[in-house]
C-alpha cells in the first residue's frame, strides 16, 4: 500500500515537503489616487481599499513600505475627462504627479502605472472611438504618449492594459527612443472580458458609457488564444506576461508559464477579492483562510507574481508567521 499520509503527520513534516510558498516578494500592491485634496474614501464593494489624493496618501505608502511590499500599481482618478483621455500624458496630471510624489518621498518602493484610457475617457472605453468602437492604431499613437509621460515622472515599470493589437511594440519603441530604454513592460498579455472587474469600474470611475469591451478583451471561451496573444507580446518586447483575471484562469496562468521563459504575473481582481469580503462578513466562510488558499493556487498555477488588493492583510499574516 503507498502511504501518502506519512509526509502528512505533522506539521512540522507538511512544512518540509511543501511543493510551493506565498511571499511578501510575490506581491503588487493597487493604489486608486485621485485628483484633488483632502480625499480619503473607501470604496463599498471592496472593504478595506480607498481612494486617495496625494496629501492623503502618505498613511498608505507608510504601511506598504513597513510590510516590506515592494511594489505598486497605480491608477489615477483626475478631476477632468475628455473623448481621448488627453490627461494621461499631462505632465502635471495625477499620475505624474504621484509617480514623483513617490519617487522622492518613498525612493525604495517600486513604482508600476497602468496605460490605459478608461479612466480619462469621457466615455469610459480604452481609446479613441470612431463607429461606436475603440480605433486600435489611432489609440496605439495616444498610448505612446502617455508611456513616455509616465517614464519622464519617473515610473520604474510600464504596465499597458487596454488590449488593443501592437500595444508593447509601440510601448517599446517609444520608450527606446526617449532614453527609456532599461523601462521594463508588464503586458496585460491576456485579459478577458470579465464579469469580475464590477466592482473596480466603481473604484476607479471607469464604466464604459455605452456598449462594452468585448471588442477589445478576450473571450472567456478561449484558451489556445491567449498563447497566440502571449506569444506577441513576448516577440514585441514584454519582460512580464500577466493574466488578468487570475482565480477563474488559473489554467491561462499554467499554460504561459509552461510556454514562455518569462515571468508570469496574474490580477487578483476585485471581483475575486469582493466575493471573499462578502462571504466572510456573511460569516459564510474563513475568509482569511480563503484568501491564502486563493492565492496559494495562483503560484501553485505558476505565477511569480501577483498583483493583489489582499497584499496588505497577506503580508501581516506571513510577518506574524
Amino acid at each position: 500500500m503507498h502511504r501518502t499520509r506519512r509526509l502528512r503527520k505533522s506539521d512540522n513534516i507538511r512544512r518540509l515537503v511543501r511543493e510551493n510558498h506565498l511571499k511578501v516578494d510575490d506581491l503588487i500592491y493597487p493604489l486608486f489616487i485621485e485628483e484633488g485634496k483632502n480625499i480619503e474614501t473607501e470604496i463599498i464593494s471592496m472593504p478595506g481599499i480607498k481612494r486617495y489624493s496625494l496629501d492623503r496618501i502618505s498613511v498608505e505608502l507608510d504601511e506598504v513600505v513597513s510590510l516590506k511590499i515592494p511594489a505598486v500599481l497605480l491608477f489615477g482618478i483626475p478631476s477632468k475627462k475628455d473623448d481621448e483621455g488627453t490627461e494621461t500624458w499631462n505632465s502635471k496630471g495625477i499620475i505624474q504627479q504621484a509617480i514623483r510624489f513617490i519617487k522622492k518621498n518613498y525612493p525604495d518602493l517600486y513604482v508600476i502605472t497602468d496605460v490605459c484610457f478608461c479612466e480619462y475617457t469621457s466615455h469610459g472605453h480604452c481609446g479613441i472611438i470612431e463607429n461606436n468602437d475603440v480605433n486600435n492604431d489611432a489609440t496605439l499613437v495616444n498610448i505612446g504618449k502617455q508611456a513616455i509621460s509616465h517614464a519622464k515622472a519617473g515610473a520604474d515599470m510600464i504596465a499597458p492594459s487596454g488590449m488593443m493589437d501592437g500595444t508593447i511594440a509601440v510601448v517599446r519603441e517609444s520608450l527606446d527612443q526617449t532614453g527609456f530604454s532599461d523601462i521594463p513592460i508588464m503586458a496585460y498579455s491576456v485579459k478577458y472580458a470579465s464579469a469580475y472587474y464590477g466592482p473596480f469600474r466603481e473604484a476607479a470611475d471607469s464604466a464604459p458609457s455605452f456598449g462594452d469591451r468585448r471588442t477589445y478583451q478576450m473571450d472567456a471561451a478561449n484558451r489556445g488564444e491567449a498563447i497566440r496573444k502571449a506569444t506577441f507580446d513576448d516577440e514585441e518586447g514584454a519582460d512580464i506576461l500577466m493574466v488578468k483575471p487570475a482565480l477563474a484562469y488559473l489554467d491561462i496562468i499554467r499554460d504561459l508559464k509552461d510556454n514562455f521563459d518569462r515571468p508570469v504575473a496574474c490580477y487578483n481582481v476585485s471581483g475575486e477579492y469582493a466575493m471573499i469580503k462578502a462571504a466572510d462578513e456573511k460569516g459564510w466562510i474563513n475568509g482569511e483562510k480563503v484568501m491564502m488558499e486563493s492565492l496559494l493556487s495562483m503560484k501553485r498555477a505558476g505565477a511569480n507574481i501577483i498583483i493583489t488588493y489582499f497584499a496588505k492583510e497577506v503580508a501581516k499574516l506571513l510577518i506574524i508567521k
